[in-house]
């Protein structure tokens, strides 16, 4: 089985792969603490180690939800259970929850009851498959109701709403370029001023 590595060439794993949810998840228990490993849409991959600005847009967005709604947290390291029938596990740049909603969960958590994923786009070649396309579908099928991508390569948010989780996708999309207000709707209610998001891009 070929692994894919998101910050260099990458291979996908053939979708008639028999690779099994439990032989992923023994595999990334033992990987190095280095490593973040992800299973999605029948491929493993090595989910890239964030650069600096990477690092710091996620502590912005953190502050911004902090102050917004203060009765919820960003978890940036939680894995979760998606795609479908649960079988995929994906490590969101963010997770937006009620207080200790993980807590007793373990490394790959149930995604009921998350409000909101956040996933940074990294400049590799994966990112258009990875970010624009696998993960709304994983996040679409399993119902969470909002997922916020923050496209650097674009300079664009793009918040998906109304999830269809039979068909796997968000029914609803709206994008704003970097320095527009970008209102995320209920039930996570946050409006971004999106200015300082382009001081984290090349």
């Amino acid at each position: 089985m070929t692994v894919m590595a998101e910050r260099t060439s990458h291979t996908s794993v053939e979708h008639g792969s028999h690779m099994s949810v439990e032989d992923f998840e023994r595999i990334a228990s033992t990987a190095p603490e280095t490593v973040t490993l992800e299973f999605i849409d029948g491929r493993i991959g090595e989910k890239a180690v964030p650069d600096g600005a990477h690092a710091g847009l996620i502590m912005w967005l953190l502050k911004q939800c902090m102050q917004s709604r203060p009765d919820l947290d960003l978890d940036p390291t939680q894995g979760l259970k998606v795609g479908a029938y649960r079988k995929g596990r994906a490590r969101p740049d963010g997770s937006l929850v009620p207080p200790d909603h993980f807590v007793g969960q373990g490394e790959w958590a149930d995604p009921t009851g998350v409000l909101m994923t956040v996933e940074v786009t990294s400049y590799d070649s994966d990112t258009d498959q990875r970010d624009r396309k696998e993960k709304p579908s994983a996040y679409a099928t399993v119902g969470i109701p909002v997922y916020l991508l923050v496209d650097r390569d674009r300079c664009e948010v793009v918040v998906h709403t109304n999830p269809n989780p039979e068909a796997g996708r968000y029914r609803d999309l709206h994008t704003a370029s970097f320095g527009e207000r970008v209102d995320i709707p209920e039930p996570v209610g946050i409006s971004l001023e999106t200015e300082p998001l382009k001081r984290y891009v090349r």
